[in-house]
Parts: C-alpha cells; structure tokens; sequence
C-alpha cells in the first residue's frame, strides 16, 4: 500500500499516519520529495485495507500496490535514486565506468590495471577476491588477501572500489575494505544475505540473475531497500538463452524497461554479457544509448595470461579506446561519463 499525502503536508500529519501504521503492526517507509510525502507501508494486507486511512488530516490518496515490489517502483517515489560510491555517483546524469580485473592476481597485476582505468577515466575501481566458479578446480580468488590490494590500489590512485560478497559470513570483512558491494548473478535470489545486506550502509550493486525476469530483479532489490539501504544499483548482465555465441545474451530492453518501473540506477556489464572481447565496445555505447546509468567492464593488463575471463576483458589501451568513443556519444544523451561527470 502507498499512502500519498497532500503537498506540503505538515511533519504533524505525517507522524500521525505514521504511528497508526505502526499500531496496527505495518512498517512505514517515507519517500520525502520538495512537495509530496508519500508512504510505503509493508504489512499484513487485510489489516492495512481495513484502516480508514482516506479521512486523516493530510492524506490526499490511498493506493493498493499489486505489485511484488512497493519502495523500489516509481509509485513510491518518482525521482531518480543518485547513489554516492566515494567520489563517484552513479545516476543523475553522471554515467559511472565501473573498470578493473575480472579478479584479483598479484598487487602488480591489480595496481598496473587500475592506474590504468584511472588514467583513461574511470570512476570505480572493480575486482574480485572471492571468485565463485563452476569448477571447483578453477582460480577461486586470492580471499582477503585480494581485498587488501584492492584497497591498496584504490587508495593510491584515488578511486573508490567495488568487489563481491560471495557468503554473507564475510559480508561484514567485505564492507571493511570496499567502497560498494556486489552481489553476483549466483546470489540474486539468496534472501538471506539480501536481506542483512539491507542493514548495511554501503551501496549495493545487485546483478541480475542467469535467468531471472525483471519482476524478479526488482523483487531482489526490494529485500535490500526494505532493510533500510536505499542505496541500491541494478546491474543488466546478460540472461540465459538458447544462443551459443555470446556467453549470455545482454537484454537491453530491460535497461529501457527498468528505468520505466523503478527510481533505482541501472548499469550494464558488457562483459560478462558478451564474453567476448570485440563486442564489449559497442554492447556499452548501446547501453549508454538505453539510458544505462553505466557500465562494468573488465579490463586486464595481459589478457591472454588471465586467470579469469580473458577472453572477454578489454586491454588497457582499449579501455581508453572505448572511453574515447564514448564522450561524445554521451554529449547526445545529455550524461557525463567517467571522471568528466
């Protein structure tokens, strides 16, 4: 249920609907716009219907939600989310570049690349210390070792960083070293740590699931926003399909349609979506022309002697390539990219 008050309701009104709600055992969560307040209200639904809530003092409408989802739709709240990573946003016109190794190698590998990606005008700093793989015989990711050196890289080029929550045991020595934190394809639909991430007051970047809908990723994030953390970036990754050639297929239709039904940020990741390393350039001006917030690449300092995706991670030279070739298509669009923004 959304409970829309009247412009410029006073914080009296608001406080009263307020501890109704709470009597009657719902929770309340305010979007607070310049003229509008309106009311999210998670509870039992028979209850909630049963309040006579039209006639109070401030109260201009009341909307029954069908929808699996209420505080991440645009029912709730019409403004776009800007979320704040250090010095990057996300959102608002400024279109991220979220850039770094597919994992964690060696403190040369990983300060080497993010000089790079620094340089060529990214605004985050990706990596992966705790790698989940098919293959339990495949590289697994150096743990906290990989996250003290990613911290360590950031810091000396001056970048905020991101990497993922594998096990929500090491959630809390996760959100010691990063910036943002991740939540991976595999996790999506792990309830459990969405919903203790949602008590955490660092950004989450949610990816999409291998073969999740869109109701399903937006239902995900809900988990998180009702905890608390409204700081919350959906990330298109790729679904699977029944093509072969790409790794997944990248459904950009669903970054159009995302930002038609939530007031989250949306960024796509080329990389994992195409797993190849030629179609990593174009799939990102494609998503800034969606109306993605920004992109997640990969990029390696030897991509033929990776340990993880190489195949589909960009060099450092064609980083700054991809990053040239994407300034002036954002001028058309109106977004900043990168370090510009």
């Amino acid at each position: 249920m959304l409970i829309v008050m009247r412009d410029h309701a006073t914080a009296e009104e608001i406080d009263h609907v307020v501890a109704l709600l709470h009597e009657a055992g719902a929770e309340a969560h305010l979007s607070r716009g310049e003229v509008k307040t309106v009311i999210g209200v998670i509870g039992d639904r028979e209850v909630m219907y049963s309040l006579e809530l039209e006639g109070l003092p401030g109260v201009e409408q009341v909307i029954r939600v069908l929808k699996p989802y209420k505080l991440v739709s645009r029912d709730f709240q019409r403004e776009d989310t800007v979320v704040e990573v250090g010095s990057a946003t996300i959102g608002g016109g400024s279109f991220a570049v979220i850039a770094g190794p597919c994992s964690v190698e060696s403190e040369d590998q990983v300060l080497a690349t993010a000089k790079a990606v620094k340089a060529a005008g990214a605004t985050i700093l990706r990596g992966g210390a705790f790698k989940p793989r098919t293959s339990p015989y495949a590289f697994q990711g150096l743990g906290v070792d990989g996250l003290r050196l990613l911290r360590e890289a950031a810091d000396e080029v001056g970048l905020p960083m991101v990497t993922e929550v594998l096990d929500i045991r090491d959630a809390e020595t996760v959100a010691e070293y990063a910036d943002m934190l991740q939540v991976g394809a595999r996790n999506m639909q792990n309830f459990m740590m969405l919903d203790e991430l949602g008590r955490f007051r660092k950004p989450i970047l949610l990816k999409r699931g291998l073969s999740a809908t869109i109701e399903e990723v937006l239902s995900a994030a809900e988990y998180v926003l009702k905890g608390g953390n409204r700081d919350v970036v959906l990330c298109e990754r790729g679904i699977r399909t029944f093509e072969t050639y790409t790794r997944n297929t990248l459904d950009l239709a669903a970054v159009a349609a995302l930002k038609s039904l939530t007031h989250l940020p949306v960024v796509v990741d080329p990389s994992h979506a195409t797993g190849r390393r030629e179609l990593v350039a174009p799939m990102s001006r494609a998503a800034l022309a969606a109306g993605a917030d920004g992109i997640m690449v990969e990029v390696h300092i030897d991509p033929e002697h990776a340990k993880c995706d190489g195949p589909q991670s960009l060099t450092p030279d064609g980083f700054e390539a991809l990053m040239r070739e994407l300034r002036p298509l954002a001028s058309l669009v109106g977004a900043r990219v990168g370090q510009e923004a």
